[in-house]
């Protein structure tokens, strides 16, 4: 009889813990807010506005730290809308260059590298607003001032998180102040598409673009090194993506494998054939080159040759 009895006492009282779990803090599946949030935000705010890009002129870092953290501290994780970011995002806004935006889906780390730091291109990650969150992670609890260090909400527990309503935000901001030539930098060997939809490309960026401010938008599709060919111009997802464009009459471009874009790959593969048929193909000309330049100063030698021989005799 006790030993009948023990069972359903131990199941409720495992139940019962579970619910005393969730109740103090539940568990979610994310990792928690990244150690050390304030001073690393805080940090980037300042390396950016006297290092990486101060011609964006004095900016309140502190200021922008605390807009920032008061649109998720005390709420419910998963109660974040993009618009509770609208003070942070007016805090740290600059003008982002004509010509100069550099959009991308599945290719964040290359990005970076191709856009230098905002020297090349300005994407979404070389603002200000982009560079101060970038790779982090954060959220709050609802009814504490306390930042969550276990565990945070992803997109699949919950869509209005705290870290992807601020890129929500961050993207319809970028695509409203960019302008001039557009510039889309699309992974030819991503699974899901080179224009995965649904995207923050697709669905914030692409809706928030200010038409009369744009010339025209030059699509790049470049496959990795060491990956498949699974999308180009004119093809697939990219072909979608060009019809979108067209019917919302944008003059667009498009190139696969773009060749500035996959030097910058090799420099990592410079074993791979890939890269290697590339060096090939640019060491033909200067090669003739060099030959042409050998004959021209070979000439002009024997010439002067022939003139001091003259005034010699």
């Amino acid at each position: 009889m006790m030993k009948s009895l023990f069972l359903p006492l131990l199941l409720v009282s495992v139940l019962f813990m579970n619910s005393f779990s969730e109740v103090q803090g539940r568990k979610w599946k994310g990792e928690g807010t990244t150690q050390n949030l304030e001073s690393i935000a805080i940090g980037r705010c300042y390396d950016y506005i006297r290092i990486v890009n101060p011609a964006v002129g004095e900016k309140n870092c502190s200021e922008i730290w605390e807009a920032f953290k008061s649109a998720f501290i005390n709420k419910d994780p998963c109660s974040i809308l993009p618009e509770d970011y609208e003070l942070f995002i007016n805090l740290s806004l600059h003008t982002i260059p004509p010509n100069k935006s550099l959009f991308w889906e599945n290719n964040q780390l290359l990005v970076n590298s191709f856009a230098d730091r905002g020297r090349r291109f300005m994407s979404v990650g070389d603002t200000l607003f982009g560079f101060f969150a970038d790779f982090l992670n954060w959220c709050g609890q609802a009814n504490s001032s306390g930042l969550d260090y276990e565990s945070c909400p992803t997109m699949m527990e919950c869509e209005n998180n705290a870290v992807d309503s601020f890129w929500r935000m961050a993207s319809i901001t970028y695509a409203k102040h960019s302008s001039g030539e557009i510039h889309v930098l699309l992974n030819g060997s991503a699974v899901g598409g080179a224009y995965p939809q649904p995207s923050f490309f697709a669905d914030y960026e692409i809706p928030n673009f200010q038409k009369d401010k744009i010339s025209q938008i030059v699509i790049w599709v470049v496959d990795d090194i060491e990956g498949p060919d699974l999308d180009s111009c004119g093809i697939r997802s990219v072909k979608t993506l060009e019809t979108r464009l067209k019917t919302l009459g944008y003059k667009v471009t498009c190139t696969d494998n773009y060749k500035s874009v996959v030097f910058l790959l090799c420099s990592d593969y410079p074993d791979n054939s890939k890269c290697a048929l590339l060096s090939s193909a640019q060491r033909g000309p200067i090669s003739s080159d060099r030959e042409g330049s050998w004959n021209k100063l070979m000439f002009v030698s024997f010439v002067g040759f022939l003139f001091r021989f003259a005034l010699v005799y």
